[in-house]
């Protein structure tokens, strides 16, 4: 009897730890790409275009006693790991997110909003996207994110010391913070406006000071936006603004084009770097065929031919 008793309770306690694990929710996601690109067309040989990009993206969660959630995700890219985070999902106080890597920070999710089918019209071509306003965001970083109340949402991001260097002067960071706020009120259905600012002190009581200001407007299959940002950063004569306007258009559900333009403004500068894009994307169920056409003047904001670049990128991509 002593036997089959304790049979008994191995058993039970066995269920009881199985049981326990169904509590946590495991997924996995991913996805595989083939691109074809060209970051200078007509100019120096860039090699074999082709690349390709595999992802598989791991995902745990669970819901504690008092309804907060938990939720782990880490990414596998080629082959190593890649992305990871945990987040606190705390109901309506909001949800809040530790990026061991790969996270955005409030600004550097904003950093052009306006819509597109692919890319934004200063990316694919090379160096096109050294001016472009994105926050100091980096590894081991804090993000906030507010529910969203009648529209309204905020989401604060920090890091108290920094390891990556600031994407407009390449120093590293001491720290880091910034603040985003969106607002897409109810009255006035398709319309977001948004703002952002951050702060990145590179060197005890020296602090550059970012900020962007946007709006977008949805009517139909029509998305058009327009965002003015700038970068005042501490040497003199160094400050950079940045305007961007774009304008999507849906053809069908599945497909998508899009024209985008920006230009960046630098302090002491005697030419402007002039960015325009076409991009289109079309989707069938779990594929994706997707590209842009970018051409980008006064790379570095210097007037020589070698300045004016334009390129390409097209892409096929599965997601499972």
């Amino acid at each position: 009897m002593n036997k089959l008793k304790m049979i008994g309770l191995t058993a039970l306690g066995t269920t009881l730890i199985a049981s326990s694990a169904f509590a946590v929710e495991m997924s996995v996601s991913g996805g595989a790409s083939l691109t074809l690109s060209s970051a200078n067309s007509g100019k120096a040989t860039a090699g074999n275009g082709w690349t390709m990009g595999d992802s598989l993206n791991f995902t745990g969660s669970g819901e504690m006693d008092n309804g907060w959630t938990v939720t782990t995700k880490m990414e596998i890219d080629a082959g190593a790991e890649d992305d990871h985070s945990f987040a606190l999902g705390m109901g309506d106080s909001g949800t809040l997110t530790f990026h061991g890597h790969g996270g955005s920070s409030a600004l550097g999710a904003v950093d052009d909003v306006t819509p597109n089918a692919y890319e934004e019209s200063w990316d694919v071509v090379t160096g096109g996207d050294a001016a472009v306003i994105n926050g100091a965001g980096q590894d081991n970083m804090f993000v906030y994110q507010s529910p969203s109340l009648s529209g309204a949402t905020i989401t604060i991001a920090y890091v108290n010391a920094g390891t990556s260097a600031n994407a407009s002067t390449g120093a590293t960071a001491v720290s880091y913070s910034d603040v985003a706020f969106a607002f897409s009120p109810e009255m006035a259905e398709g319309l977001t406006v948004g703002f952002a600012t951050g702060d990145t002190e590179e060197v005890v009581g020296t602090k550059n000071k970012e900020s962007t200001m946007y709006a977008k407007y949805a009517y139909g299959p029509v998305t058009v936006g327009y965002q003015v940002s700038e970068n005042d950063l501490t040497a003199a004569s160094s400050d950079v603004e940045m305007t961007s306007m774009g304008v999507s258009y849906a053809i069908t559900d599945n497909f998508s084009v899009a024209y985008n333009q920006s230009t960046f403004d630098k302090d002491g500068s005697t030419s402007d770097i002039e960015a325009t894009g076409i991009s289109w994307s079309y989707t069938m169920g779990s594929m994706t065929f997707a590209g842009a056409m970018n051409n980008v003047d006064n790379i570095g904001y210097a007037t020589t031919a070698a300045a004016d670049r334009e390129g390409y990128e097209m892409g096929l991509s599965f997601a499972f």
